[in-house]
């Protein structure tokens, strides 16, 4: 890691509160696949993958304690639903922009190209690789904190948002209180790689089409476009 480099992740972490012993392991959270592939290091910068795969298990398990011990009269279905909207793509994304991670990113051209560092898919695995990378630096209990300023403390407000982000439920409330009406959701597109697929929905009221949206999941676009529709009225 070039001396550039290491002053601008230092300012990142100081920006976070976050107090890094191996700042190498940052350098790797913030290492898009589309960078280490590109490289003509021999062998390749290690890249972010394996930290995100640690950071989702290490996200989970914090947010999961977290509304467990503070919702105590709630129940399973009230606690999925709401971990399922903190810790989703759109979220995460919200969270890692306002940290500012997409001007930390190492990309490849071909995502710097379109727009890589506004792509909610690569900014939601950053910050999960960000949650990794800290982890193996100083623990849980350090990583239960900086969730805590960064996402925990505003949980009621969160919690809220939660229920009222479920835009196919508010769709669906919406255009039946008349009556039946037919709701279908239908793919148009499955794009990308197996591991930042990203899938386009639209959202069809009585075979007319309403809304369309993207996610990397068919549910995720599937709210989008619905969200979309709601939009329209």
């Amino acid at each position: 890691m070039d001396k550039k480099r290491r002053e601008d992740l230092n300012n990142l972490c100081k920006s976070l509160n976050l107090e890094m012993h191996d700042l190498e392991l940052m350098n790797t959270a913030l290492t898009h696949t589309s960078y280490a592939y590109e490289s003509k290091k021999r062998p390749h910068p290690e890249h972010n993958e394996r930290l995100e795969f640690l950071g989702d298990s290490v996200l989970s398990l914090v947010v999961s304690t977290y509304i467990y011990d503070k919702y105590t009269k709630k129940d399973e279905g009230y606690l999925s639903k709401l971990r399922a909207f903190l810790v989703c793509e759109t979220t995460l994304a919200v969270f890692a922009k306002k940290m500012k991670l997409g001007d930390y990113l190492l990309l490849g051209n071909g995502e710097l190209n379109v727009s890589g560092r506004e792509r909610p898919s690569i900014l939601a695995d950053a910050f999960e690789s960000v949650v990794g990378a800290y982890y193996l630096d100083k623990g849980l209990e350090k990583v239960g904190q900086f969730l805590f300023e960064i996402i925990l403390k505003n949980i009621d407000t969160l919690a809220k948002e939660g229920i009222d982000m479920d835009y196919k439920t508010r769709l669906q409330e919406e255009v039946q209180k008349n009556g039946v009406v037919d709701i279908e959701y239908e793919q148009l597109e499955a794009t990308g790689p197996a591991h930042e697929r990203v899938f386009k929905m639209r959202v069809l009221i009585n075979k007319i089409e309403r809304g369309r949206g993207s996610g990397r999941t068919k549910k995720e676009a599937e709210q989008q476009a619905a969200k979309i529709a709601l939009a329209k009225g």
